[in-house]
């Protein structure tokens, strides 16, 4: 591998308008924020990678102005200047740093592409070069649409007809107490075959469990994270009440919270994002234990721009990554995007992975200053 020195490090706090709002038990956000981060090296060559921190510490306790602060007093001035032959040296430079994984993953997403583009390889082709024999690039992710909670089930099943029309093969609904085993039967009395999972952000407790049975009459592919988001015990005790499989999400920081999970028999399926644990270096660990234990995989998403769902798309493509993926087509979430050429959901719910060095696509610089623009008439105080 062609090695790179880390010249630069310029960060982008960008808001982006949102085609349609999504809705969790979180709330709902008013637009998409995150930090874009362009390295350049020694040799010229520009590296991307995004932060998806939010405006306020919901799915996670970094914000954009937290990942603004570690990654510009702690995490940029430990690679600057730095020689590098592999993006996986990076976790021990930042490890002085402890936590804000969503502010290490985007420095460590640029050094990826960076590298990648260096040596004139896909993103996807970079990936599979840590992974035994086997586990190239299929060329395609696989992907489902995730659907926000809505004013009534009316509404619900007309966005579901609209999301099945436009040819996506799973739907993923999120849910709350008060908002999930009527909205479940109600969904299924009207479409029984089409593949449905439930999303519950952590908005239960162990004590639910008798109410969370009720779910398992619904063919449901899984429940993501029904309870606390640091919680892999009480996830324990519940699953073996279930017959549905729960699915962790937020629990999830590292390859050893995996370990823990799978030997407490707290889950049967995990939903990988790579900003949650850090990076993509992490990432390929976790995959190694998945395809070890023959645990299903899925890869998540944070409404990436088209720098971090990219990057996404190329993980996705991987061969141990068996289930639907939330990395919906570019036009289910901006209009424009920041980059081009856009992703287009093909054939058999699908995304095909660029080709090109590195992450493939297209930043364009000018609607890169737009948004940033944007985000400083909208949050001043954290730019």
């Amino acid at each position: 591998m062609r090695s790179i020195t880390v010249k630069s490090i310029n960060l982008y706090p960008i808001a982006m308008t949102l085609v349609e709002k999504l809705r969790t038990s979180f709330g709902e956000e008013p637009f998409k924020a995150c930090i874009l981060v362009r390295l350049e090296t020694d040799e010229g060559i520009t590296g991307w990678g995004e932060s998806s921190a939010e405006t306020r510490p919901g799915y996670s306790y970094e914000t954009v102005g937290t990942a603004l602060h570690v990654l510009s007093e702690f995490l940029i001035p430990a690679l600057l200047g730095k020689r590098l032959s592999s993006a996986t040296e990076v976790p021990a430079l930042l490890a002085g740093t402890r936590g804000h994984p969503l502010a290490k993953h985007a420095v460590e997403a640029a050094v990826w592409d960076a590298l990648a583009k260096a040596n004139e390889m896909s993103l996807a082709q970079a990936f599979a070069a840590h992974l035994p024999p086997g586990h190239a690039s299929r060329g395609y992710a696989t992907v489902g649409v995730s659907i926000g909670i809505q004013p009534s089930v009316e509404a619900t099943l007309q966005i579901i007809e609209k999301r099945l029309k436009q040819g996506y093969g799973r739907i993923k609904l999120k849910i709350k107490p008060g908002w999930d085993v009527e909205l479940a039967r109600d969904v299924r009395a009207v479409y029984p075959d089409i593949v449905m999972m439930l999303d519950a952000n952590s908005a239960y407790t162990l004590a639910d469990a008798d109410h969370l049975k009720q779910l398992d009459e619904f063919n449901l592919l899984m429940i993501e994270q029904p309870l606390g988001y640091d919680d892999i015990y009480e996830h324990s005790k519940l699953q073996p009440q279930l017959q549905t499989p729960i699915c962790l999400d937020e629990s999830i920081h590292s390859a050893n919270d995996l370990r823990l999970a799978l030997e407490l028999g707290a889950c049967r399926i995990l939903n990988l994002k790579p900003a949650r644990v850090s990076g993509y270096t992490e990432s390929l660990e976790i995959y190694k234990i998945c395809i070890e234990n023959n645990l299903p995989l899925w890869i998540g998403g944070l409404l990436e721009t088209g720098v971090g769902r990219a990057a996404n798309v190329a993980f996705a493509s991987l061969p141990g990554v068996t289930l639907p993926c939330d990395i919906s087509a570019t036009d289910r979430y901006y209009n424009p995007d920041i980059t081009e050429p856009p992703f287009v959901l093909g054939a058999n719910s699908t995304l095909s992975v660029p080709t090109g060095p590195g992450i493939g696509v297209e930043v364009q610089m000018e609607r890169v200053e737009a948004a940033w623009t944007r985000w400083q008439d909208e949050m001043p105080y954290q730019s």
